[in-house]
């Protein structure tokens, strides 16, 4: 077992040079050790590996005295639903994401989908199965199957409010996990027209990455959309749980914008709701969510913060500008297909294209995440601190500075000697001279 496949938030490595069957198997032990579960659920993605994977990583939580429900393949949405739904005290997605087939690893959840991650026990887990010295135990776990697909298929597609209404779609999973979210499409047949794009577990991951996060993904995509005349088009990561979209002209909708696009529906059913956006999302965000009536609260970046922050200030549902959305309707995690059903309500509620519906969000000019190689990460922040003293600056994730035409926020990674900037302005030209201003800076 090698000990970087612990990351912050999951666990994640090449297989079987870095995660193997020992790995796995110590892994359960250690889980059982430290959260000390009756009942843990286990679902795992389409890779090669998952299923033996699966075998040791269950015989090590057996061997821990702990009972296992083997809840299939399935997304990670899926599992969270899980988390939320069966009288189970920790839920685990056996899954490397949008990594290649050569990855895999797992995501740990506590009943109600609470996340462990690096500061939430998935140190101690790491410490305890690098050690492997397990305590023996007088009992064995037993193993039982149960198949959450159904009542997750009927309980998401609940929320369609387009009946009255026909769509053509676009669908590319590139061939992975998504295609389990495609049952929710197809019931509703005289509504939806789904064009397949890499929907064929037939040959998994046998294309483009499955990551919309990076743009050139999205190019087949958007060729489709426009050259099939559809309504949207929609793009999968590896496990579900993180979704982008392409409008009907084939532009790549910005994540942090589709953030204020289902505020802006959630809001029209919940009006007066808190709503938490992480702060390298566009200001249009906040004021899109405060001009429909609610609370616009900002967050850290990654799941584990914005999960907790959730149930602190009591929101219903959070954006991410990596494109994951999360909803107290699947336990504050993500819910897969959820934001399409969503954006699809907000067409038929508006009698809008997608594009007309975006067009009201493109108010500043935003420069995306830029990563640098930077040693001194906290040497480079005290310099920016200093040379930005006059703007408005907050420390909630790295360095945030707001001035009344612009804003910039650079955070260190936590696993990379690299600082990721973004920034936005009140026109491209003066986001391009702020940019450049800021990465000699940073890169001097």
């Amino acid at each position: 077992m090698h000990p970087s496949i612990f990351k912050a938030y999951d666990i994640r490595g090449i297989y079987p040079t870095e995660i193997n069957e020992d790995a796995a198997y110590a892994i359960g032990r250690a889980t059982v050790e430290h959260l000390a579960p009756r009942c843990i659920g286990v679902g795992r993605d389409i890779r090669e590996s998952s299923p033996s994977l699966f075998a040791s990583f269950t015989q090590g939580v057996m061997d821990a005295g702990c009972d296992v429900i083997d809840l299939g393949i399935i997304t990670t949405p899926m599992v969270y639903f899980a988390a939320g739904r069966l009288d189970i005290d920790a839920a685990i997605s056996l899954t490397a994401s949008h990594n290649p087939p050569e990855y895999n690893g797992m995501k740990i959840a506590l009943r109600g989908a609470i996340p462990v991650g690096e500061n939430s026990g998935l140190r101690e887990i790491r410490d305890i199965a690098l050690a492997g010295n397990f305590h023996p135990s007088d009992q064995k776990g037993t193993m039982a199957a149960e198949d959450i697909r159904p009542a997750y298929y009927g309980y998401f597609a609940s929320f369609a409010d387009f009946r009255e209404k026909h769509f053509t779609v676009v669908i590319d999973t590139a061939n992975a996990m998504g295609v389990y979210e495609l049952p929710i499409y197809e019931q509703f047949p005289e509504n939806l027209t789904v064009v397949n794009l890499y929907n064929d577990l037939d040959h998994p991951f046998q294309c483009h990455e499955a990551n919309p996060l990076k743009l050139d993904t999205l190019d087949e995509l958007r060729e489709k959309v426009k050259d099939a005349h559809t309504d949207l088009g929609i793009a999968y990561d590896g496990d579900a749980d993180r979704i982008g979209f392409v409008d009907e002209n084939g532009e790549i909708i910005p994540m942090d914008l589709v953030t204020g696009l289902l505020a802006k529906i959630i809001l029209s059913k919940r009006p007066g709701a808190t709503i938490l956006y992480d702060l390298r999302s566009s200001r249009a965000v906040k004021e899109i969510i405060e001009e429909n009536g609610g609370i616009a609260l900002e967050c850290k970046v990654g799941h584990a913060n914005i999960k907790r922050q959730m149930r602190e200030d009591g929101a219903i549902f959070a954006g991410e500008l990596s494109g994951h959305y999360y909803f107290e309707e699947n336990s504050f995690a993500e819910a897969g297909t959820l934001p399409a059903i969503l954006l699809l309500n907000l067409m038929t509620e508006t009698g809008q294209k997608i594009s007309e519906l975006v067009h009201t969000l493109r108010r500043y000019a935003h420069s995306g995440e830029i990563n640098s190689e930077v040693a001194d990460k906290e040497g480079v922040l005290a310099k920016l601190k200093t040379a930005y003293a006059d703007g408005a600056q907050h420390e909630l994730d790295g360095l945030k500075v707001d001035y009344p035409d612009w804003w910039f926020n650079v955070r260190p990674s936590n696993t990379e000697p690299l600082l990721r900037l973004n920034l936005e302005a009140k026109t491209p030209e003066m986001m391009e001279e702020k940019k450049e201003e800021l990465l000699a800076i940073i890169r001097g």
